[in-house]
């Protein structure tokens, strides 16, 4: 129904009779590669806002974030590297930029930090990229984070420059192998909300690779209402006060590697 839905409109503009016309069309067509450019931005879903799920976030903080930044401190690594898949327009990982300067305050100034936000559709990256968001972007943020974080215009709220220069956003599908190895190393992994779309192999291609990127001791962050249950078991499984993660083994005990 609700791919039906969403493509009615696509169907219509072409000029096309039915669904068999329409995948004729992405197959054979010469414009068949615009098409599938649109066809993803017609099929995904893009409902995120800053510091959506809260509670988790918060835990995340104080719990997974706190410890992998003092684990990197300790050990004279101040670098840290995360990676959003599945960033949509880029609430989340400017979410993560704000949490990371408000914990590290000035001392962010000595540090490498890095986070690689990916998503499939073009448009989204476009507007993660432009940095400029509607009130309805802000409809989980605590207001002295939005007079704090972003400046008022008349197109909206724009994300600070000094948060916006830690992230990187770019264009990938999560199905493209060769695609996903071109992300840096990870600390910790986020991908919420996202692979309760996949199939049952897709999920555990895509969890595969969230591993093989993770760096050992790193952290793989889903949905509050996703899991890896029968999908993973080489994650080690974390418990915390709103939410859990999913731990990497260490290569050495208590410190996540560099």
């Amino acid at each position: 129904y609700l791919f039906e839905s969403r493509f009615a409109a696509r169907l219509s503009e072409l000029g096309l009779r039915s669904f068999g016309e329409y995948y004729n069309f992405l197959k054979y067509d010469t414009k068949r590669s615009e098409e599938m450019i649109k066809l993803f931005e017609v099929v995904t879903t893009n409902e995120t806002s800053f510091y959506r799920d809260t509670p988790q976030l918060t835990s995340f903080r104080d719990n997974v974030l706190a410890g992998v930044v003092e684990s990197q401190r300790a050990a004279g690594h101040k670098e840290l590297n995360i990676w959003s898949a599945g960033c949509s327009s880029g609430e989340e990982p400017y979410t993560l930029s704000i949490l990371l300067h408000e914990m590290l305050g000035r001392e962010i100034l000595q540090w490498r930090i890095r986070i690689t936000a990916v998503d499939l559709s073009r448009a989204m990256i476009a507007k993660a990229q432009e940095g400029v968001y509607s009130e309805y972007s802000f409809k989980t943020t605590p207001e002295q984070a939005r007079k704090r974080y972003f400046t008022e215009d008349k197109n909206g709220w724009s994300i600070r420059p000094e948060l916006k220069r830690v992230c990187q956003f770019k264009v990938m599908n999560l199905n493209d192998r060769a695609a996903l190895k071109t992300i840096p190393r990870s600390h910790i992994v986020f991908c919420r909300n996202c692979i309760i779309y996949f199939d049952e192999a897709m999920k555990k291609r895509v969890v595969g690779a969230f591993y093989d990127n993770l760096l050992p001791g790193g952290y793989l962050m889903l949905g509050h209402s996703e899991t890896l249950h029968k999908i993973s078991s080489a994650f080690k499984v974390m418990h915390f006060p709103g939410t859990m993660a999913y731990k990497k083994d260490d290569d050495s005990p208590g410190r996540v590697g560099t």
